[in-house]
């Protein structure tokens, strides 16, 4: 697990499919959310989205945080569930006693499901040809 704190900040990674996110965690006097130096509201512009990445900050309620957020990879919606996991796990960090409720909201575990490779002599990973007997 690729994790890091200074005195500044603490910094997390998580990943899902081939979506890869660097979170950094800052407390502040005000919470803000930036993806990409987008405001998240604009880089994840649905709703469902957004309720997604701000579910670690909603299960544990505790303080204001300034995130900076780096993503790359995958679709928007690996890229939202990447962002969501490297906040907890970075959360977890800072507060120790936030580990267990976001282990139980499912926060802190990898979902390791990805698209199967595609094998040669096959029309996709596993759908042969038709086959005929003539």
């Amino acid at each position: 697990m690729a994790v890091s704190t200074t005195n500044r900040y603490t910094e997390a990674v998580g990943r899902r499919k081939t979506a890869i996110a660097r979170v950094r965690i800052t407390p502040a006097s005000k919470s803000s959310i930036k993806v990409n130096n987008k405001e998240m509201t604009n880089y994840f512009p649905v709703r469902e989205l957004q309720v997604i990445v701000e579910k670690p900050l909603k299960t544990t309620a505790s303080g204001e945080y300034t995130v900076t957020i780096s993503v790359k990879g995958g679709g928007i919606h690996a890229q939202a569930e990447s962002v969501a996991m490297g906040l907890a796990r970075a959360l977890s960090i800072i507060v120790p006693e936030t580990r267990l409720p976001l282990k139980k909201a499912g926060l802190l575990s990898r979902d390791a499901r990805a698209k199967e490779r595609r094998k040669f002599g096959l029309k996709k990973a596993r759908k042969a040809p038709q086959w005929s007997k003539r």
